[in-house]
């Protein structure tokens, strides 16, 4: 008997220093401040009360996440147990070995009910090394109150030349209203990931089948073109300091006729708690010039383990927590089922809760399948990713190139300037990577 006591005693001791053990973790997660991440963070002392794993939060602007999550993850530096990455970088560092593979996940966690092209975009070789939080394409918003003050009609599938005249006559600046918003923040996930769905329905490309970039060519001049034009004429003020989360916030609160953006703000302008103008948003798919190809993106914001991490079991548990199917109830019972992330799994769009809250459910799961990341443009190119480059020297090229748009949006050098000068610092990247 008393040996019983004994080994009870010591199993209760051990379950003791288990518990001790999960109270004493905590996590590092690095994320960027978007409205779902937001949520994310506000909904995770479920989790700590669910598993005793305490989370420490890095909240960050996205060109900022970016940069301080690659810098993090290249020097081994180990200052993040679970960081936000996206369908860029996740194939590219799982190949290189920065990422922890996201392997043996439990059947209750129904990998399968993830859609295929979203697991693909964060695979490397079959292999995931993240989970996705949310996954997005892109469309066109706009006011269908303005609309019909002005007698137009927005088309199912518009053109950039209607997009030009709707934007010309509902543009009121003495009302705080602007016909256009568009991302201007430069960077590569920022300003380029729309302009480069600009440029590729314009029938352009980053580079050729040698590897040689096109930036000089009459497409990119075209769309480059367009771009500054519409926002200078018919754009808010101080543009270039407007990425996502700034245009969310103007046409939110009114100040936007048309925004063309990711399908992720939906939930959130649908939602009358958070967009003023929730009773009068349409949305419609991203524009078209003189090619569909390439003109709206597909992109995953998903949750990574660095391989530097130390606390790799715990890691899981968020992982698994933040991506599953109970999360999402989470969501919609906590903030309204308009604001579930959007994307990830299949079951969402059958999810009557979801379908009778979230009108614009079917056109974001349209988006998100027809996105085709392997034929991006118009004439063949070498390489892979609707709204980015699938090589590393993207990043720098295209934050470089970002800066380039910024400053002739901004008046600071001609186009031609901007695009010659853009050319040249990716002719030269691409020469000292070993392309040429």
């Amino acid at each position: 008997m008393k040996r019983q006591i004994r080994t009870a005693m010591g199993g209760l001791a051990l379950g003791c220093l288990g518990i001790a053990a999960a109270h004493a973790t905590t996590l590092t997660i690095a994320t960027v401040n978007n409205p779902d991440m937001l949520q994310m963070q506000k909904l995770s002392p479920q989790f700590t009360r669910e598993t005793g794993i305490k989370l420490n939060w890095v909240v960050l602007p996205e060109n900022t996440l970016r940069q301080r999550v690659t810098t993090d993850i290249a020097t081994n530096s180990g200052n993040f147990d679970i960081v936000t990455v996206g369908s860029y970088e996740v194939p590219i560092w799982g190949k290189a070995g920065w990422l922890a593979p996201v392997k043996n996940l439990p059947a209750s966690y129904d990998a399968k009910d993830l859609f295929p092209t979203v697991r693909k975009g964060l695979s490397y070789k079959g292999t995931l090394y993240a989970l996705p939080f949310y996954a997005e394409s892109s469309a066109t918003y706009y006011r269908k109150d303005l609309f019909k003050a002005a007698g137009l009609a927005m088309p199912a599938h518009p053109t950039y030349a209607e997009i030009e005249t709707f934007a010309a006559k509902i543009n009121d600046p003495s009302k705080g209203i602007y016909g256009m918003c568009l991302r201007g923040l430069p960077g590569w996930g920022e300003n380029m990931a729309y302009f480069t769905t600009l440029v590729n329905t314009f029938g352009g490309r980053w580079f050729n089948m040698k590897w040689q970039p096109r930036i000089d060519s009459p497409a990119w001049k075209k769309a480059a073109d367009f771009y500054v034009n519409i926002e200078k004429k018919y754009g808010p003020p101080n543009v270039t300091s407007n990425g996502f989360t700034e245009n969310l916030a103007l046409f939110s609160q009114g100040k936007c006729g048309m925004w063309i953006d990711s399908t992720v703000a939906a939930g959130s302008l649908w939602d009358p708690k958070t967009s003023k103008v929730a009773s009068e948003v349409g949305m419609v798919s991203a524009p078209v010039a003189v090619t569909p190809h390439g003109a709206h993106w597909l992109w995953a914001w998903a949750l990574a383990m660095p391989k530097t991490t130390r606390h790799k079991a715990a890691d899981m548990k968020f992982l698994e927590w933040a991506t599953s199917k109970a999360y999402l109830k989470l969501v919609g019972h906590t903030f309204g089922w308009v604001q579930v992330p959007p994307g990830t799994r299949i079951s969402t769009y059958s999810n009557p809760d979801y379908l009778k809250a979230a009108p614009f459910a079917e056109a974001v799961k349209n988006a998100i399948l027809t996105a085709d990341p392997n034929h991006p443009t118009l004439k063949p190119v070498p390489y892979t990713g609707v709204q980015f480059v699938a090589i590393p020297q993207f990043e720098g090229i295209g934050t470089e190139v970002g800066q380039q748009l910024a400053a002739a949006l901004a008046g600071q050098k001609s186009v031609d300037a901007a695009l010659a000068q853009a050319q040249k610092a990716t002719a030269r990247t691409m020469k000292e990577a070993g392309y040429h």
